[in-house]
């Protein structure tokens, strides 16, 4: 099934927020990565020019920089950089015919002239649909850029800047509530004692309400871009009601995308298997594998997979994922995942669920087989923050009739893919695909929603249930796990008590303001997937 699939993986590979397509930008998994050796050029003496409705290839266009880049790439076999001499206009009309080749609705971005633009930045982010939603929200949520170097460095090895703490909003109203939702293992963070629940009450001194212009610079650098090496003050309240004061310095945090796997009895005699899935990063891939094995070793009768902070990742682990899960007998040579690109580009064939390891620093496989544990039903705990890949591993099990019990809040609504794009030093992303599971279903622009009596497409049998800071994850009694456990025992939903909705906030080192001074009543979510899937409107 994998094997007759490889060389479709590499657009397979796209993001919610990243996603990796090999060392260098490979073209596919049963091919090496192409390497582009960099031609020598004296810096471009003629500009290319802008007809409006006139587009050259963006091939053409590609590498030519304002500042181009010197030197070797540590991320691609220490090859040169492939920069030459160019110009902002270059690079801005790279960015447009790329757009114009690959987006989505490239018929719905306006032509306008990129010399009117200050900045590639700016130019760039008016590149996507303006319409909106039948429910008024903007179509394109998703629209964003990062240097290169951030993104490989956290596409490849999982590492990104900050104290190692995951943080959500709590709620939508004038109060600001900031609370710690994880922590990767081993960072600074959980060296000095922060804690799942913690509530920041100042950064720095400063008021965690402040209204303040040079306030509001504090709490956004020492919570969200601390520059590595860094210390800052956390003053926090902890679950227990007590106040605590850290001094947390920033490094770069290996992310831990698997963590609290466990075996949990319950009282009907059944064995639970739990764990939680922060990000469909290839790092994970061994944890993942790790954590199944484990599963059939104890026996379990039922998964729950917690996705409330995974905005998403490879499609690609994606449906390794949901392979291990449910296993040959239950895919029955079905698809995983069908792309929908634009009028411009090929009919993919549609991409299955894989059932072999991945080398994802070439995209070859390595010939061996994932474990399964050949069920069908699994339990997946969401928040709003659940989005892509995560929703595509709900759809793609729904699409061949598996059971799928959603335990948690709405999930982001992200049924949308990108193959990151580098040029001239940053990386680019913009929606070229949505997906259908092998049902031919991938209307969920609005989220995956838990409720015990499902209506519409997108709903999903389970239940409703706020996030629970007041408890560890993987506590059997934090109210969402505790709420999967109760339905696995009673087939059912618990009554359930009302309390504040959590917002996920910033991921493993958030580089964009979350806080800004206009909106001083409540903070700003960042878009993960990215989905990364969701957030602010751009990453």
């Amino acid at each position: 099934m994998f094997e007759n699939n490889k060389t479709s993986l590499a657009i397979f590979t796209a993001l919610s927020g990243f996603a990796l397509t090999g060392c260098g930008g490979g073209s596919g998994i049963d091919s090496a990565p192409v390497i582009t050796t960099p031609i020598v050029t004296t810096p471009v003496s003629s500009s290319p020019t802008w007809t409006a409705g006139v587009f050259e290839p963006s091939n053409d266009l590609k590498n030519f920089c304002e500042t181009p880049r010197t030197g070797n790439d540590p991320f691609n076999n220490n090859e040169p950089y492939p920069d030459q001499a160019g110009s902002a206009l270059y690079e801005k009309l790279w960015l447009r015919s790329w757009s114009d080749e690959t987006y989505l609705w490239y018929d719905e971005i306006t032509d306008n002239d990129p010399e009117s633009f200050g900045t590639v930045a700016d130019y760039f982010a008016q590149l996507k649909t303006e319409q909106l939603t039948d429910s008024g929200a903007k179509k394109d949520n998703f629209h964003f850029s990062e240097p290169t170097e951030d993104y490989f460095q956290e596409a490849q090895s999982g590492v990104t800047s900050g104290y190692g703490i995951n943080w959500a909003f709590i709620g939508d109203t004038a109060d600001r509530i900031l609370r710690v939702a994880y922590l990767e293992d081993d960072s600074p963070a959980s060296q000095i004692g922060f804690q799942r629940g913690d509530t920041v009450l100042s950064v720095d001194g400063v008021s965690i309400n402040t209204n303040t212009e040079s306030g509001v610079d504090t709490l956004n650098e020492g919570l969200f871009s601390p520059t590595n090496g860094d210390s800052h003050t956390i003053v926090v309240r902890s679950n227990d009601g007590a106040e605590k004061t850290f001094n947390v310095t920033a490094g770069n945090i290996e992310q831990t995308p698997v963590q609290n796997v466990k075996t949990i009895p319950t009282e009907n005699g059944s064995n639970v298997g739990y764990m939680q899935f922060n990000s469909h990063i290839s790092i994970a891939q061994e944890g993942l594998i790790t954590a199944v094995n484990k599963f059939k070793t104890d026996g379990i009768d039922e998964l729950v997979i917690d996705f409330r902070y995974n905005g998403g990742g490879l499609l690609a682990l994606s449906a390794q994922l949901a392979y291990m899960v449910a296993g040959n007998a239950n895919v029955n040579n079905r698809f995983y995942y069908q792309t929908q690109q634009n009028d411009k580009q090929p009919v993919d064939s549609p991409f299955p669920f894989i059932d072999e390891e991945i080398d994802y620093s070439t995209f070859f496989s390595t010939g061996e087989n994932l474990p399964d544990l050949n069920l069908s039903k699994v339990y997946v705990l969401s928040t709003s923050g659940t989005c892509s890949a995560s929703e595509a591993f709900i759809n793609g099990l729904k699409g061949i009739d598996a059971e799928v019990i959603l335990i948690g809040d709405t999930t982001c609504g992200k049924p949308y893919g990108f193959t990151p794009t580098h040029n001239c030093a940053t990386t680019y992303y913009t929606i070229q695909f949505s997906g259908v599971n092998s049902k031919g279903f991938g209307e969920y622009a609005a989220g995956f929603t838990p409720t015990p009596t499902p209506q519409f497409d997108a709903d999903v049998q389970g239940c409703e249930i706020e996030d629970d800071f007041d408890h560890q994850l993987g506590d059997s009694d934090e109210a969402v796990l505790a709420t999967a456990l109760f339905h696995v025992e009673n087939g059912s939903c618990p009554v359930r008590t009302a309390a504040a909705k959590a917002e996920p906030a910033s991921f493993s080192g958030s580089r964009e303001s979350l806080i800004p001074l206009n909106m001083p009543e409540q903070f700003t979510q960042r878009n993960m997937d990215l989905t990364w899937p969701t957030l602010s409107e751009e990453r």
